[in-house]
């Protein structure tokens, strides 16, 4: 009985020098997916720290500590700030001492000296993010009817989530940190289900409703007071390849969307030479690749749809009931017509 539990259970002790020495010639035979040797690697784990720091230093009063008054703000700040600069000063140097460890002429010191300047210059952005950040949810209030305060927006908005950790994770993309955007950026996407490259540029009063499925590539420029809604990619055509096969990117793969347009749910965008111009609507499910001019609607035309159950009724968009020859149903009839007021 006893020995049919261990079998159950998995490889016995002597089995496993097997199983190592399988994982040692896997790791020998392929180069990839391995670091050995190296001793730098930026800590996932304290970059989704930094980003709450950053939420705290930008959001006082919501995130955090809560008994926050006019006594006490900016002593806290004061500490927020440094435990803010002694992690984030951290993480720049292992990012940047890992992306140049392997160089012939790498130097550990160098890297220190160059992370302690980009810290510096991020923490010098942190009131203009919050500027920024403070008209992107005042956006999301006056474009969102179900939103009733700034309080809600800030606290319950994954679109708005999106944007704050967008807005932070470009500033440092912006100072040449290696991978550390890309991390957050990704966590962003995971904690919200919208998907922003920290290398786009994107305007001011920046609203993305939702937020679910929402795709912003790398080269994609935003203007001012556009609006987003779930689901929209603004994405790449296809890309040619080099001779190993991976994808050759150009400087401009993505869409450029001038101020003031609106996106509706499930539109895709494609490409680098694709403008919406100002004050475009584009409307929902719809494929663009080419450019729209400045004022336009975009729409597809609406489909007609057939509801079973109702033998013999097509439905068309605009809500009317047609009976066909085969059947006639009256719209009175139809379940769900009655007044629900």
């Amino acid at each position: 009985m006893q020995s049919g539990s261990k079998e159950r259970d998995g490889p016995s002790q002597a089995q496993l020098p097997s199983i190592v020495h399988a994982l040692l010639r896997s790791y020998r035979s392929d180069e990839r997916a391995k670091r050995i040797g190296r001793r730098f690697l930026p800590s996932h784990e304290e970059i989704v720290e930094i980003l709450h720091l950053f939420f705290e230093l930008l959001f006082p009063g919501y995130f955090g500590r809560l008994d926050l008054n006019e006594e006490n703000l900016e002593y806290h700040t004061g500490n927020l700030l440094a435990e803010l600069k002694e992690k984030l000063e951290r993480q720049v140097e292992r990012c940047l001492c890992f992306r140049e460890e392997c160089e012939p002429d790498f130097d550990a010191s160098a890297c220190r000296l160059k992370a302690r300047q980009i810290t510096q210059a991020i923490l010098e952005k942190i009131p203009e993010i919050r500027r920024k950040l403070i008209l992107d949810a005042q956006a999301a209030l006056d474009g969102d009817p179900a939103a009733e305060s700034l309080d809600e927006v800030i606290l319950a908005y994954p679109g708005y989530r999106a944007v704050v950790v967008y807005r932070i994770a470009h500033e440092i993309f912006s100072l040449g940190v290696p991978l550390m955007p890309r991390i957050m950026s990704e966590w962003a996407h995971t904690e919200t289900g919208a998907d922003i490259h920290p290398a786009a540029v994107i305007g001011e009063s920046f609203f993305i409703d939702h937020a679910t499925g929402v795709v912003i590539g790398a080269t994609a420029h935003i203007g001012n007071r556009v609006r987003i809604y779930q689901g929209v990619t603004l994405g790449a055509l296809s890309l040619e390849r080099d001779a190993s096969g991976r994808v050759v990117g150009g400087p401009k793969r993505h869409p450029t969307v001038e101020d003031d347009v609106t996106i509706y749910a499930g539109a895709t965008v494609l490409g680098g030479q694709t403008v919406l111009g100002r004050g475009a609507v584009i409307g929902g499910s719809t494929f663009i690749t080419r450019s729209v001019p400045p004022g336009a609607r975009v729409a597809i035309d609406p489909p007609k749809l057939r509801i079973g159950g109702v033998e013999g009724t097509v439905v068309n968009q605009e809500g009317g009931n047609h009976p066909t020859s085969s059947s006639l149903v009256a719209s009175e009839e139809m379940p769900g017509r009655g007044n629900n007021k």
